[in-house]
């Protein structure tokens, strides 16, 4: 029996939201969702709909070898809380530029 690919993308279009601190950072019908083997479902969203104008981006970055190098974003005093792939690797085109959180998502 074929293994499942180690990260599968797909699109959703019912509303998923994201809040941190009871501020509304991200309101979208048109996230993909990750799913990688050994980790939850992300949302990835596309910027148009993340409250960017909030966000900094952090020093901090990390590399994945089956989506490329993370740039990560801070609220404030919650460092991290976010991150997206500006150039991710062959293969995770449809992540471009998207923003994923770690903060729990309203569905």
């Amino acid at each position: 029996m074929p293994q499942a690919p180690r990260i599968e993308l797909h699109p959703v279009s019912q509303r998923v939201q994201v809040h941190v601190d009871g501020k509304l950072l991200a309101d979208s019908t048109n996230t993909l969702e990750l799913r990688e083997r050994g980790y939850p479902p992300r949302h990835y969203f596309p910027r148009e709909d993340v409250r960017m104008d909030l966000l900094n981006t952090s020093e901090t970055s990390t590399h994945c070898p089956f989506k490329g190098s993370t740039v990560y974003f801070s609220l404030g005093e919650n460092k991290d809380i976010a991150w997206s792939y500006e150039q991710p690797i062959e293969g995770m085109e449809a992540i471009t530029g998207k923003v994923a959180f770690y903060e729990q998502i309203s569905k």
